[in-house]
């Protein structure tokens, strides 16, 4: 790997992501790629869904057009051989991976007793599984990196029971997603490894805040997903061995650049005051 450009830090750094053809995944791979990274995609959307925009391949070229190298490898986290495959595929088509990030995810927020097995199956396969074993999978590329880096969309371990008796079995999908991460950062490794997790301090306009969360409302009261996309590329243009084993907030990541202003990152006519603070953090309760 060549000496980091400051100015584009990302340039031609690989990088493999669950998930990704929409919403905060897809704006992450993008805002990389301004930089000139390479981006692969692990997604299961190789045909549109009319409920869902976007699949692999319009995410794709969406990163190409921002300036990076696209990779679209159409599986299922959730199968061993998929994210082998894509491991193998990634590592051959850019020549190694530098960068992981779990962003896959599936949520469902009904409680004990009204969430089907099938549904509780899936959020624990997709999410807890799928993060175990995508790191497990890139875990020997990511060692011949000279920065290497993961990065997985999930909470700060909050045990307020309110989270819990709300939904739990979202909830334990989501921690088990950052304790995977949390645990991979204390493990002994050969060459410095940064994990990470980040998550948003308010709802972010997704289709998952669309379609289950709230509605067109909770869309009004959140930030859009560039701000996550913005705090993943400053936690991944950090050195390893100077950011690891922390659960970061998005808008404290870029207060930490110098943000001063997070207006530009309204979705909807929201004031500041109004955006509605993201599930498991402290006042998000109502989210």
């Amino acid at each position: 790997m060549s000496p980091q450009d400051q100015t584009r830090p990302l340039a031609g750094r690989t990088i493999l992501m669950s998930g990704g053809s929409r919403g905060i995944g897809l704006a992450i791979a993008v805002r990389a790629a301004r930089d000139g990274a390479n981006v692969a995609l692990l997604a299961k959307t190789d045909k549109p869904d009319p409920r869902l925009p976007g699949t692999v391949h319009t995410a794709v070229a969406e990163i190409q057009a921002a300036g990076g190298n696209g990779l679209a490898i159409v599986g299922d986290v959730r199968d061993e051989q998929d994210v082998v495959g894509a491991v193998e595929q990634t590592a051959a088509t850019f020549g190694g991976i530098d960068i992981v990030v779990n962003n896959a995810s599936a949520i469902a927020l009904s409680p004990i007793g009204k969430l089907p097995l099938k549904r509780y199956d899936l959020m624990l396969d997709i999410n807890a599984r799928g993060t175990f074993a995508l790191i497990s999978a890139a875990l020997p590329h990511l060692y011949k990196s000279d920065n290497p880096h993961v990065l997985t969309l999930s909470p700060p371990l909050n045990l307020d029971p309110y989270w819990l008796r709300a939904h739990a079995p979202y909830t334990i999908s989501k921690y088990a997603m950052t304790m995977l991460t949390l645990g991979l950062a204390g493990q002994e490794h050969p060459t410095p490894l940064a994990a990470n997790c980040l998550w948003p301090r308010t709802t972010i306009a997704t289709a998952a805040v669309q379609n289950i969360v709230g509605g067109d409302a909770a869309m009004a009261v959140s930030r859009s997903p560039e701000i996550m996309a913005d705090a993943a590329h400053a936690i991944l243009s950090r050195k390893a061995a100077d950011c690891t084993g922390q659960c970061h907030i998005d808008d404290d990541v870029l207060r930490a650049e110098g943000v001063t202003d997070f207006s530009g990152y309204r979705y909807g006519d929201a004031t500041e005051a109004d955006l509605k603070i993201d599930l498991f953090l402290p006042g998000g309760e109502d989210a």
